[in-house]
C-alpha cells in the first residue's frame, strides 16, 4: 500500500501569482506560515502522514546524503510512523540539496524535513536557505508527490504458539562480518549515516564490526545502539558487573528515556480510551476439548491464536452488537466485516495486527496469515490496514503464567477480550465428584454505551459452548 509524502517549490516571485495546487492533507498540515523566495526551483520535502493516528514522523535513516543525484523510484528516506518504517522514494530527479531534520529527529506531519534541487547548480543556494524554509514556509504554488513502500523484508523469525503480547527477542548484531552496502567499494569504504557515525564514535563501537539492517546493508543508528548493547551485556558477563544487585548492564537507571513515536502513539489511544465508560465481566472457560484439538492439528501449521481468533469470531457472528463501535458518542455502527485484531508486544510498543475476515477464512489459511502478519510487525513494516481495522481485541497473557488481568479498550471499538493461561483446575462434576479440567479466565471490557452486561454475558456462553465443542473451528 503506497502512501504520499508531499514535496513542494519554494517559488520564485512571480511564481506567487498562480494559484496554489496541493493535497488537502497537506493544507490542514501548514497553516498560513509565510514563505521565503528563492529563486530556484527547489521543493521542500515535507514529512508524511503514514497513518490515520500520526502527527509526528522520526528520521529512522536517510538513504542518500546530501548532494546525492535522485532519479524517480529512488528511495531517500526511512521514516519511522507510530506502527512502522517505511521507505520515501522521490518521484522526481534532481539533487538531494539539503537535510533539514537529521537522522533521529523528530518532525510533525506537513514539515518541511529536506529540500530538493532540480540542478547542481542550485545545491548551494538550497542550503543557504534551508534554516529560513524550515523556519518559516507556507502553501506551495505547486505540489509535487513522493510515495512511501515498505523497507526491505527482514529474515522472518518463527513464530511463538500464542496469542497477544509476543516478547521480541532481538538478534545481537553480527560482530564479524562489516557492510555489505553496494557502496563500500568491496569492503573498503564503511557505509553508514551520518548520525550512526556519530554515535559510534560517542559509544566507541567499531562500525567495522557491525552489519548495517538499513536499506542495501547501510549501518543506521539502531545498529550501532545494538551493538553498545551487547557489548555491554557481554562485559558485564564476562566481569559479573552488578551480580549482586541484580541491575542489568543495559539499562542506565535512573535515566529519563523520551517516549519513541510509537510509544506516543499508544499513549494518546489509552487516554482517548479512558474517556470511554467501560465496564468488565470475567468468565471461566474449559479449554481441554480446544487442547485436543490443538495438538491434532498443530503439526498441520495451526496456531493457537487462530483457533482462539476463530472461535471468538464465530461467537461474534451470533452477537453483533459486540462487534460494533462508537466514535462520536451519538451513534454506533454495526461493523460489516468480523476482524480480530490480536495484540502484540514488539521493541519499543504494542501494535495489533488484524485477521480480517475471520469468521470465514478457514483455520489453517488464519494460522498462515497470524505468522505472516506477526513477521511483519516485528520488521516494523504492516501496512495500515493491517493493523487498523480490527473490530473486537484479542490480548493475551497467558504465556507469562498470568491467569487473569484487565485489558484497556482501543478507541472506536466495542470489546476487547483479556485470556488468561489455561491451567489444571479440580472442579466439581455435575454428578458430585471431584475431578480435573484444563480451565482459563477471560476478561471482556466493552463500552458501555453500546453494550451492556447482559449482551456480554450472552456472547460469553456462545464463545465458551464453541470452545468446549470445537468441531466447527476447523470447517
Amino acid at each position: 500500500m503506497a502512501h504520499l509524502l508531499n514535496t513542494s517549490f519554494l517559488p520564485s516571485s512571480s511564481a506567487l501569482h498562480r494559484k496554489p495546487i496541493f493535497p488537502p492533507s497537506f493544507r490542514a498540515a501548514s497553516g498560513n506560515r509565510a514563505r521565503t523566495q528563492i529563486q530556484a526551483k527547489i521543493r521542500e520535502i515535507f514529512m508524511p502522514a503514514l497513518s490515520s493516528t500520526m502527527t509526528e514522523g522520526k528520521i529512522v535513516s536517510w538513504v542518500k546524503s546530501e548532494g546525492d543525484k535522485l532519479s524517480k523510484g529512488e528511495s531517500v528516506v526511512v521514516v519511522e510512523s507510530d506502527k512502522a518504517d517505511m521507505d520515501v522514494e522521490t518521484f522526481y530527479d534532481g539533487f538531494l540539496a539539503a537535510i533539514m531534520v537529521e537522522e533521529g529527529g523528530l518532525a510533525a506531519v506537513g514539515s518541511p524535513i529536506a529540500l530538493l534541487a532540480e540542478t547542481e547548480d542550485e545545491i548551494e543556494q538550497a542550503k543557504s536557505k534551508a534554516g529560513t524554509s524550515s523556519s518559516s514556509s507556507s502553501s506551495p504554488p505547486h505540489a509535487a508527490e513522493l510515495t512511501s513502500s515498505s523497507s526491505p523484508e527482514p529474515q522472518s523469525e518463527k513464530v511463538p504458539d500464542n496469542v497477544g503480547p509476543i516478547p521480541e527477542v532481538k538478534a545481537a548484531p553480527s560482530v564479524a562480518v562489516a557492510s555489505s552496502h553496494p557502496a563500500s567499494e568491496g569492503g573498503k569504504r564503511i557505509v553508514a549515516s551520518p548520525y550512526a557515525k556519530k554515535l559510534a564514535k560517542e559509544l566507541k563501537v567499531d562500525l567495522g564490526r557491525i552489519v548495517g539492517s538499513g536499506p542495501l546493508g547501510r549501518i543506521v543508528s539502531k545498529d550501532v545502539e545494538a551493538a553498545a548493547v551487547t557489548a555491554a551485556s557481554s562485559a558485564a558477563a564476562v566481569g559479573g558487573a552488578d551480580a549482586a544487585g541484580g541491575k542489568s548492564a543495559a539499562i542506565e537507571w535512573g535515566s529519563v528515556v523520551p517516549f519513541t513515536t510509537m510509544q506516543s502513539a499508544v499513549s494518546r489511544n489509552m487516554v482517548e480510551s479512558l474517556a470511554v465508560p467501560t465496564f468488565r465481566v470475567g468468565y471461566t472457560i474449559t479449554t481441554d476439548a480446544l487442547d485436543a484439538l490443538y495438538k491434532k492439528i498443530k503439526s498441520k501449521g495451526v496456531t493457537m491464536t487462530a483457533l482462539l481468533a476463530k472461535a471468538t469470531a464465530l461467537a461474534l457472528v451470533k452477537h453483533p452488537v459486540i462487534n460494533s463501535g462508537c466514535r462520536d458518542g451519538k451513534s454506533f455502527t454495526y461493523n460489516s466485516s468480523i476482524n480480530i485484531a490480536v495484540a502484540v508486544a514488539i521493541d519499543g510498543g504494542l501494535i495489533t495486527p488484524v485477521l480480517q475476515d475471520a469468521d470465514k477464512v478457514d483455520i489453517y489459511s488464519l494460522s498462515r496469515k497470524w505468522k505472516e502478519l506477526v513477521d511483519k510487525a516485528r520488521a516494523k513494516q504492516l501496512q495500515p490496514h493491517e493493523y487498523n481495522t480490527g473490530t473486537f481485541t484479542l490480548s493475551n497473557l497467558g504465556m507469562f503464567g498470568v491467569d487473569r488481568f484487565d485489558a484497556i479498550l482501543p478507541p472506536g471499538t466495542g470489546a476487547i477480550m483479556a485470556v488468561g493461561a489455561s491451567e489444571p483446575t479440580v472442579v466439581a462434576t455435575k454428578d458430585g465428584r471431584i475431578g480435573m479440567k484444563s480451565q482459563m479466565q477471560v476478561n471482556v471490557t466493552a463500552d458501555h454505551r453500546v453494550i451492556y452486561g447482559a449482551d456480554l454475558a450472552s456472547f460469553l456462553q456462545t464463545l465458551s459452548k464453541i470452545i468446549e465443542d470445537p468441531k466447527d473451528l476447523t470447517f
